[in-house]
């Protein structure tokens, strides 16, 4: 005689269902904490690049040094401005030197000196796009002593159109992960409402609300959504200390308050996706005639 029970068996599937669940949206969490890593990782990058190219502002030769720090103290007054240095004509000939590895003015002499003195000036992220920058560009270039104003337009253009395409296309790809996560949890809840078809339509028949019904199932469905939050940032920790571990140069880019902020939210999305698309999957069943959920 068998001993094989579908009760059993639909507990055991549903079991297994959960456990599935809970793999399943951890993996889509984890991949959405990796993606918005790499975007805020993106984002301190380019912050980082953007406040190191700055102007070089050449200043006419025979210009008195005090005429200079006054320009100096004007720029360092400017709220765009993060900060500047006077780099006198000694200065800059001791910085080529060390890029040639050799004295170029061997041959000169010390006293023929060709090089201009100069003031570097490293603005504000906020203000390295291009209209700002060129704005910034004519107002100095209006000044007497100013012999030319020098930056790279072309890498500043480069940062700032690449860093909107890798903004889209981790948008579109969170988009499409968010939307598995939603079909994985709903395939789950049919199992769960199937296996429960009898016991739901007991309750509806002594006059049960949808609400009464779908709370079980929903908080069900947020601690699985919470047990899978802190799985992802677990994951997403270890891997972010590995990849620090071997890529040192990380460090520079790290920013502890917005990844905190990153993972209060997975933890958070965790519990809405689970919450939501159980409420809605549900919902559905209980709307749907007997003959088809049934059946």
């Amino acid at each position: 005689m068998s001993n094989f029970n579908p009760e059993n068996q639909y507990k055991r599937q549903i079991n297994a269902s959960y456990v599935t669940s809970i793999i399943s949206i951890t993996l889509v969490l984890f991949t959405l904490g990796f993606l918005g890593i790499i975007l805020i990782k993106a984002h301190a990058l380019s912050k980082y690049i953007k406040e190191n190219i700055g102007f070089e502002v050449v200043i006419k030769d025979g210009t008195k040094q005090a005429d200079i720090f006054k320009l100096q103290k004007i720029f360092d007054s400017k709220d765009y401005v993060k900060y500047t240095e006077y780099i006198s004509k000694e200065e800059a000939a001791k910085r080529l030197n060390k890029a040639l590895g050799e004295d170029f003015t061997g041959f000169l002499g010390k006293d023929n000196n060709p090089l201009l003195p100069s003031l570097e000036i490293k603005f504000n992220a906020d203000w390295t796009t291009a209209d700002s920058l060129k704005k910034i560009e004519n107002y100095i270039l209006k000044n007497k002593i100013v012999k030319e104003v020098y930056y790279q337009k072309s890498l500043l253009n480069v940062i700032n159109k690449n860093v909107r395409k890798i903004g889209l296309t981790l948008l579109i790809i969170s988009a499409i992960f968010i939307f598995i996560s939603f079909a994985l949890i709903n395939n789950t809840i049919r199992l769960v409402v199937y296996s429960k078809r009898f016991i739901i339509k007991n309750m509806q028949l002594v006059g049960a609300t949808n609400g009464f019904i779908t709370a079980p199932f929903v908080k069900k469905s947020i601690l699985h959504g919470a047990i899978s939050g802190v799985l992802a940032i677990l994951l997403l920790s270890g891997s972010f200390a590995f990849l620090k571990e071997n890529i040192p140069e990380l460090q520079l880019l790290h920013d502890r308050y917005t990844t905190l902020i990153l993972y209060l939210i997975i933890f958070l999305l965790g519990i809405l996706i689970s919450g939501v698309s159980t409420w809605f999957a549900v919902n559905r069943f209980l709307r749907t005639g007997s003959d088809k959920l049934y059946g």
